[in-house]
């Protein structure tokens, strides 16, 4: 049997794809803080979108998308913060919280401003 880290970089792979396919431009994968960690980030048009990639072998354990419950999201939070503020953007810089859900059948369900900025 596959470690989570494993499955999770198999699928983490394909939202990163298709954030490609769907024409982001990916600036970084797995950015870590003492915060915690985002998946990806990527600009999309004028926004800078941090986007948590959640899998599930099928629902009977919960929907994926219910694995971003408020505590994670201020925790993505933070770490949106701190990455703006190692790389350089602006307080003014229009940022968006995605989360890509993946399913045991490998379909994915993108939700676009998930969730707002929270502390």
């Amino acid at each position: 049997m596959k470690d989570k880290r494993t499955i999770g970089r198999k699928y983490e792979q394909m939202a990163f794809e298709y954030l490609k396919r769907q024409g982001y431009r990916i600036l970084e994968r797995n950015f870590f803080s003492r915060y915690g960690e985002i998946d990806l980030i990527a600009g999309d048009g004028r926004y800078l979108v941090f986007t948590e990639v959640k899998y599930r072998k099928d629902v009977s354990c919960g929907d994926p998308l219910e694995a971003v419950h408020a505590e994670k999201q201020k925790r993505i939070c933070r770490t949106a913060s701190y990455f703006c503020v190692c790389r350089g953007y602006s307080d003014a810089t229009p940022c968006r919280f995605d989360v890509i859900a993946i399913t045991g059948d490998g379909s994915i369900t993108h939700i676009k401003h998930a969730f707002e900025y929270c502390l």
